[in-house]
């Protein structure tokens, strides 16, 4: 049992200040899944095609968390978060034009600039709440500042399920369920296609508003230096070099990128296609989406009750239990054909909640202080499994049927074997901890 301070008095402004980036990244990443089935109808693309929105939001994390790493190592916490902040605000103010042009291209172009912001806000405070206290408590605290994730996840969801979905015209449907906008005229299709783009156009200005206000409280808030800022201070930096020497030999660090990919696919496959599922069942977007925001609901209960539990079990045991569950449910989503699928695929997110920040704390829990910063990116960069995975599946979902069952269900086998490689380094990691 942890009875140690969660976080010092002395952190607590700074703690308050940094979670609460936790809550913008989490609008950003979940006002963004729905966002794959209404490009799909909008712009009459294929699933895989349309699921390049992931590919171009994962992929912004991929190719700016090295950067950002580097750029943080060189300056300071507060400086990366400054600048994160900027360019997240950048890539949101770029729907404006994205809309006028009606081009998905710009839409994707617009997302890939905003999550360099992202990037450079994930890079740098993850490892800044980790530092903000004691070593023992570090993944605690991460969990705690990460169950505020969900909450800006949730106010994402409830904007697109009850301000954009139901908005959109090319979503209406006849008594058969049938999507009618298939069936119009070019002209017909052409005024839809430019009320629709609008509408999920202005969700994205108003967050980039709020952003450039907490950009502003931030720039004139002092924060403290951390322990490795200390050193770099000093002149003691480590080179890059040996920096990533020293996180290659460390295999629980090693097998925590491996582990945080499969787990960062598997959460974004399960939140995106749940559309797609809902709608072989002939539910509408708006009313699909609402399940996400149930799934999105008890993946923030859990994440509270999770980080309570930690005070009394094993991070890592948790960590394989969880992913156990999470396997189940996704082999009932895959198995079942109806409702019962539904809800499992709903209740994967009950597992979910603790992985992410649980994996970033056990991989990062033995990493020297100076190679926090760049370890953090590479667990950022794990990211990209969201961009990788989503195509895949859409590709899959393309096939209609597979073996006489519907292909929607069999693309679930893809966040069933992700969860494998999660329970295997829970399993190891705990292993290691009872030798």
């Amino acid at each position: 049992m942890n009875n140690k301070v969660l976080v010092e008095r002395k952190y607590l402004l700074t703690f308050i200040l940094i979670t609460s980036l936790f809550a913008l990244w989490g609008f950003a990443n979940d006002i963004t899944n729905p966002m794959v089935a209404a490009f799909q109808t909008v712009m009459e693309l294929s699933a895989a095609k349309a699921s390049m929105v992931q590919f171009a939001f994962y992929g912004g994390y991929a190719t700016m968390a090295i950067p950002a790493a580097l750029f943080i190592r060189r300056y300071s916490y507060k400086r990366g978060i400054i600048l994160g902040l900027a360019l997240y605000a950048i890539g949101a103010f770029l729907f404006i034009p994205a809309a006028e042009t009606q081009s998905f291209t710009f839409f994707c172009l617009s997302l890939y600039i905003l999550t360099f912001g992202l990037a450079f806000l994930e890079t740098t405070a993850n490892p800044f709440i980790l530092s903000l206290g004691s070593k023992e408590t570090s993944t605690r605290r991460l969990n705690m500042a990460q169950s505020f994730n969900p909450m800006g996840s949730l106010t994402g969801m409830a904007v697109a399920s009850f301000v954009v979905l139901p908005q959109l015209w090319s979503d209406r449907r006849d008594a058969a369920g049938q999507i009618i906008f298939y069936s119009l005229t070019e002209a017909e299709k052409a005024t839809i296609r430019l009320h629709d783009l609008a509408v999920i156009r202005n969700p994205y200005v108003a967050i980039g508003l709020v952003v450039v206000a907490m950009l502003i409280i931030i720039a004139l808030t002092k924060m403290p230096q951390t322990q490795g800022e200390q050193q770099n201070a000093r002149g003691e930096r480590r080179t890059a070099s040996h920096t990533l020497r020293n996180l290659w030999h460390n295999s629980i660090y090693r097998e925590g990128v491996l582990a945080q990919v499969s787990y960062v696919a598997a959460q974004i496959m399960v939140w995106t296609f749940i559309i797609q599922y809902a709608d072989y069942l002939g539910i509408s977007k708006a009313t699909a989406q609402r399940y996400n925001i149930v799934a999105m609901s008890l993946f923030l209960c859990s994440r509270f009750v999770s980080t309570m539990l930690m005070k009394y079990i094993n991070t890592r045991l948790m960590l394989m239990l969880f992913a156990i569950g999470g396997a189940l449910c996704t082999l009932g989503a895959i198995v079942f054909v109806g409702m019962i699928g539904l809800y499992s695929l709903v209740g994967i997110s009950i597992f979910m909640s603790l992985m992410f920040p649980s994996i970033y704390g056990i991989a990062l829990e033995n990493v020297d202080s100076q190679d926090t910063t760049l370890g953090a990116a590479f667990l950022v960069m794990a990211i990209v499994g969201g961009a990788l995975m989503p195509p895949l599946q859409g590709m899959i979902i393309d096939q209609q049927q597979i073996l006489g069952h519907p292909a929607v269900n069999v693309s679930f086998c893809l966040p069933f074997l992700c969860f494998i490689v999660i329970m295997a380094y829970g399993y190891r990691t705990y292993k290691q901890t009872k030798l």
